[in-house]
């Protein structure tokens, strides 16, 4: 099955993985989107968006990566909903279910001061006060009331991690572009 009006893209550089479709909504080709964030402000900022079948499907709708011209997106209940050009009735959004969406870093809306989305966090070197290397940030977990950095590391030679809550009392710095946090923490904490 291929959905006609769906071209053929390529992935931008700088693209993030920002949700999933998960089924059609109603019946003139809205559908479902379960964000990855809590936050889906980068749905709504671009208009542009790049799907990726689901890993799980037998027979996609389509193959490749693909270009999704969005009319509309908006927050409903615990989701999102969204129309696209290119998608006119149900059983086209039927279709999509399970596809990836991915939508361009470069098009995220600018955060807050002391604001940070995670994708820009991961990767990024952890040092102590004293300037010694605790690890780089492989994940970030939500714990209710704070966020978490994952920080990995070796020990003895074997892949190990350590958790350091992501709030002012712990945090002394973030510098993205210098690819560095600075912590108020000890190796052996």
């Amino acid at each position: 099955m291929s959905l006609p009006g769906l071209e053929a893209a390529t992935l931008p550089d700088d693209a993030v993985e920002v949700g999933r479709i998960h089924d059609a909504w109603g019946v003139k080709g809205w559908f479902k989107v379960l964000p990855h964030s809590a936050s889906p402000e980068a749905l709504f900022s671009s208009r542009r968006w790049f799907l990726q079948p689901s890993e799980r499907a037998a027979k996609p709708a389509f193959a490749g990566t693909v270009l999704l011209r969005i009319r509309e997106a908006k927050e409903h209940s615990d989701s999102v909903v969204a129309s696209a050009h290119e998608v006119d009735d149900r059983s086209a959004a039927e279709a999509l279910k399970g596809a990836r969406i991915y939508v361009p870093r470069s098009s995220f809306p600018t955060a807050g001061k002391d604001e940070y989305y995670w994708v820009d966090l991961i990767g990024l070197q952890v040092v102590n006060r004293e300037g010694l290397g605790l690890g780089t940030v492989r994940d970030l977990m939500s714990t209710g009331p704070q966020t978490v950095l994952v920080v990995g590391f070796e020990a003895d030679g074997k892949p190990a991690e350590r958790m350091i809550p992501f709030v002012s009392a712990f945090v002394d710095a973030v510098d993205v572009p210098g690819g560095r946090i600075t912590v108020d923490w000890q190796p052996d904490y």
